[in-house]
Parts: structure tokens; C-alpha cells; sequence
């Protein structure tokens, strides 16, 4: 099965897009926020590549069925 990135629905702290990165990249979430957080404070973009992320990525329930 090939692997797939999307939005993950339990244990999300916002909108499951840190989580569902995580899981693709086989890490653990909290890392993968703080990196998200540093990136949005010192370049500005991951705010709204957060929010782009979350609109197109699809939910965990309707890639794996």
C-alpha cells in the first residue's frame, strides 16, 4: 500500500494536519508542531501553508477504507 498524506481525526489539536504529517513522515506529532510553529514565526507562511494543507488535504476516513 503506498503511503498517503492526509488529515488525521483522533489525537488532532487543531485541524489534524501536523498529525496526519506526522504519520507520513513517522515521527512524532509534537515535533512536527514545533517545527510548523517555528516556521510560521520566523517566515510567516506556515500559517496560512497550514491552512491551505487543511483544505486540501483529504480526512484519514476517507483515504483508508
Amino acid at each position: 500500500m503506498a503511503k498517503r498524506l492526509y488529515k488525521v481525526e483522533q489525537g488532532k489539536n487543531l485541524l489534524g494536519v501536523c498529525g496526519g504529517l506526522a504519520e507520513y513522515l513517522n515521527i512524532d506529532p509534537t515535533i512536527v508542531r514545533i517545527l510548523w510553529l517555528i516556521i510560521s514565526l520566523f517566515y510567516g507562511t506556515g500559517v496560512v501553508l497550514y491552512f491551505i494543507c487543511a483544505l486540501v488535504l483529504p480526512k484519514k476516513s476517507e483515504v483508508i477504507k
